[in-house]
């Protein structure tokens, strides 16, 4: 029988291995992890754990007796540092040496790190783990002020959990918008003015030179006073144990449709990856979604298990902020122009963004039937009349059928 060995003990290495039992594979499985946690989910980390409303137990993927129920061997705290694929063996920091038949990376990425002065300051934060949470959580509350560098999704969640905490909040973005990556110009709009309008001071266009003792310094000479600074500015594969083994990498390790890498014995998934996706024809990108690593654990569980390849899936995030509930269908590239359905201003809208006639990607804030229904269009390659889309008294089920 066949040994899987996954490095990493996150949401995509966690369910590839639940996966693999499910899927029908007896072979010996080996999860391994640098945390002490069994895998746990990572969004509620911005909102949920720092607001105190979720602990570890809420938080688990499954509960820690799963593995043992399941003959999963999970191996906590420790680090893989090499990885030989003539052997079939990964070396760890301990000195522990593992074999393997199929070995699926599950790495996940880190927080991308600024080369400014101040920027290797130990109490500088980050939001990536349990641990990052822990020391954010412990800073936050009434009479404290957080500065978030980076007006990304992480960065906004945070600032809304601080301010549900009492805590005084600053977003400094250097770009002239909020989201400016990700997100349609509606949408960066939309968040900007909501988060001022709960009290959060959003500065953007603002470049940050210097982290100092009592805040944040800025290219005009402005000290931004805070008694914690988190810093957001995106994130970076971790993809090194990758590369020191020979596989092709390319802003993260590459892998095909199932998730395999360049040898034919080795599997990635999850947030290290780059990835085809086939929705939007081929195109390749790095995703960094909880449902991207669901996906992609079920690519390489099936694969690994010689089960049937499962369907495509369309990408989808989703952001939680205050009692706004964003969720995102598809992806904007190769999209001509832009449909706005419904009133910004009234809470509820969605931005769609189409190529020709079809919808490849949807934002929908406070409009999960625009999220479903754009997503299933975008899944089908759907064509819609642009005005019907725009109109909120035609049904998105009337949108759907032409």
């Amino acid at each position: 029988m066949s040994k899987v060995l996954i490095i990493g003990a996150g949401h995509a290495g966690g369910t590839a291995a639940a996966l693999l039992r499910q899927y029908g594979h007896e072979g010996p499985i080996v999860l391994a992890g640098e945390e002490p946690a069994p895998p746990y989910q990572r969004p509620p980390l911005s909102k949920a754990w720092l607001k105190g409303e979720a602990d570890l137990e809420a938080l688990l993927l499954r509960p820690e007796s799963f593995y043992a129920e399941q003959e999963i061997e999970l191996r906590l705290g420790v680090t893989a540092r090499a990885i030989d694929p003539a052997a079939k063996t990964v070396t760890f920091a301990n000195g522990t040496v593992e074999t393997y038949d199929a070995l699926i990376l599950a790495t996940g990425s880190t927080a991308r790190k600024l080369s400014l002065p101040g920027a290797n300051r130990p109490d500088l934060l980050e939001l990536r783990t349990l641990a990052d949470a822990e020391r954010l959580k412990a800073a936050l509350g009434p009479g404290k002020r957080l500065a978030v560098v980076g007006g990304g999704y992480v960065g906004l969640e945070a600032a809304a959990s601080a301010r549900a905490l009492g805590a005084e909040a600053v977003i400094i973005e250097r770009m002239d918008r909020v989201l400016a990556r990700v997100a349609s110009e509606a949408l960066s709009d939309f968040f900007t003015r909501y988060h001022r309008e709960h009290g959060v001071e959003v500065l953007t266009s603002a470049e940050v030179t210097a982290f100092e003792d009592g805040g944040v310094r800025l290219g005009d000479g402005r000290l931004i006073e805070a008694e914690a600074v988190l810093v957001g500015v995106g994130a970076q594969a971790c993809d090194q144990l990758a590369r020191s083994a020979g596989l092709t990498c390319e802003n993260g390790v590459i892998v095909d449709e199932a998730a395999r890498t360049s040898d034919a014995s080795i599997w990635a998934v999850g947030d290290v990856t780059f990835r085809p996706i086939p929705a939007h024809g081929g195109l390749r990108q790095r995703l960094e979604s909880v449902p991207n690593a669901l996906e992609q654990a079920k690519q390489a569980a099936a694969s690994i298990a010689g089960r049937p390849a499962p369907a495509p899936e369309v990408p989808w995030f989703w952001s939680d902020q205050y009692d706004v509930k964003l969720q995102i269908a598809g992806l904007p590239a190769g999209a001509d122009r832009q449909v706005l359905r419904g009133d910004p201003a009234a809470g509820s809208f969605a931005v769609f963004h189409l190529a020709g006639e079809r919808i490849v990607c949807v934002e929908a804030v406070n409009a999960p039937a625009e999220f479903m229904a754009g997503r299933q269009m975008i899944g089908r390659g759907t064509a819609v009349n642009p005005c019907r889309l725009a109109d909120p008294a035609v049904t998105m089920k009337a949108v759907a059928a032409g």
